[in-house]
């Protein structure tokens, strides 16, 4: 990945995605921004008990950054419900209710899609033949439901794209280094053992990019960043290496 600064906030941005230049794009860090202690500084998440305040000044601070005029932010719920922004379809949900689900796809221009982790898989696509673009969030359970392949089969059938043909970024989050499972047996089917360790530890970027795969994307078109966001928390939020911490941005759209 290629990291980035604007007006001193830094960002990474991957590289097969960054040469079409109708997409914007970055994975912010949790610097730059104005909230204070285990919420420093570039928290982009109402629901961890940062002041509001501070989040809307952090929320302005991404859109800038990305030239968004349209950040699009959900209520994450660790399911596989994905949200669909299509030119030919009305908004999703009523007016002032909350958007709920776990990935979001559109062709819309200018309507820019974040997703807000702090350890779970920010996956990006885009489909450089149908322009269309796909953010999702991928925690463990995600993994689980498929969040991934679900949202590549929205973008099939309801954008007329080919997975032959998406690209797609897995930004950083929890690496197979620091991803222990004492209750896998419990938490975790049995199909997903075989990505596990000897030390419960399981790389579901690994799982990530054999969903892809399944999927039909081709591996050449994939990029893991292998940056891990438990072992680089001063780089990135963690919940996992934090307990209460924010949560940074994935952001992607098309011009």
């Amino acid at each position: 990945m290629i990291l980035r600064q604007k007006k001193g906030v830094s960002f990474f941005q991957f590289p097969h995605i960054g040469k079409f230049a109708n997409v914007r794009h970055g994975i912010f860090t949790r610097s730059g921004g104005w909230s204070r202690n285990a919420f420093q500084s570039l928290n982009v998440s109402f629901d961890v008990g940062d002041n509001h305040k501070n989040v809307e000044k952090n929320r302005r601070i991404i859109s800038e950054c990305i030239g968004g005029k349209d950040l699009v932010f959900l209520k994450q719920m660790h399911a596989a419900t994905v949200l669909i922004f299509s030119s030919y379809d009305k908004p999703n949900g009523a007016s002032g209710s909350p958007l709920i689900g776990d990935a979001m796809v559109t062709d819309i221009p200018n309507k820019y899609l974040v997703i807000q982790v702090a350890d779970c898989q920010p996956v990006l696509m885009y489909d450089p033949v149908r322009h269309v673009v796909a953010n999702i969030h991928s925690g463990w359970r995600g993994s689980i439901n498929n969040v991934i392949g679900c949202t590549v089969n929205v973008m099939n059938k309801r954008f007329g794209c080919n997975s032959n043909n998406i690209i797609a970024g897995i930004g950083p989050s929890l690496g197979p280094c620091c991803a222990q499972f004492i209750n896998y047996k419990k938490e975790i089917p049995d199909i997903f053992w075989q990505y596990r360790d000897s030390s419960d530890r399981f790389d579901f970027w690994s799982i990530s990019l054999d969903q892809l795969c399944d999927a039909g994307v081709l591996i050449e078109n994939i990029h893991i960043s292998r940056i891990c966001s438990k072992c680089n928390s001063n780089l990135f939020f963690s919940f996992r290496g934090e307990g209460t911490t924010g949560r940074f941005a994935s952001v992607i759209g098309l011009k």
